[in-house]
């Protein structure tokens, strides 16, 4: 894969415009995924993925190919959507309208196994109150606990992402984790 983005990565610099479209076909429906997880609204994380990948257009000359892309795109996401978080009120965290039929829900982290109806609904409640939860998490947990968990990306990777120390992201993570612990035994 890394082959195919250096080639289109390659294409676009020459002044081929329509190959960017190709990168935005890859890597759009992760993107999303990160933003929406970071914001918890899907209008807003739609912008944010919008406004990572003009950024990512506008300073492609700056990306070093020996790099992986999705990496590099995935740090401009969340730090468009944590620059949208820091920019909203402390209200923005209670939940306006995250419920609904383009809710983002975890179906692709599980198994493909047929469950009950009620099953289904009792496993859709518990992501959306996961996920609510996660979003009441200040932004530098947030973000690492859905790189890791969410995301399934590497220590490496996250430090990468977030331009910070290994030992950083691990101290985010494990505060994350404890902060999400309480709140859910609260709840």
């Amino acid at each position: 894969m890394e082959a195919i983005v250096k080639r289109i990565i390659h294409e676009v610099k020459q002044g081929d415009e329509q190959a960017f479209a190709e990168l935005v076909e890859l890597y759009k429906d992760k993107v999303y995924q990160v933003a929406y997880r970071m914001v918890g609204n899907a209008h807003e994380a739609q912008d944010v993925a919008q406004e990572a990948f003009l950024r990512a257009y506008t300073n492609l000359d700056r990306f070093d190919v020996n790099r992986k892309f999705s990496t590099w795109i995935f740090k401009i996401a969340t730090n468009v959507a944590i620059d949208r978080l820091r920019k909203k009120k402390p209200d923005f965290y209670l939940q306006d309208s995250v419920n609904g039929s383009d809710h983002l829900t975890y179906e692709s982290q599980l198994a493909a196994v047929e469950a009950s109806p009620d099953e289904q609904v009792l496993t859709m409640e518990l992501q959306e109150w996961v996920q609510d939860e996660i979003n009441q998490l200040p932004p530098k947990y947030r973000i690492a606990i859905v790189l890791k968990y969410l995301e399934d990306l590497s220590l490496k990777e996250i430090s990468e992402i977030l331009d910070m120390p290994i030992s950083t992201v691990k101290t985010r993570i494990h505060r994350g984790r404890e902060a999400l612990r309480k709140r859910m035994r609260h709840v």
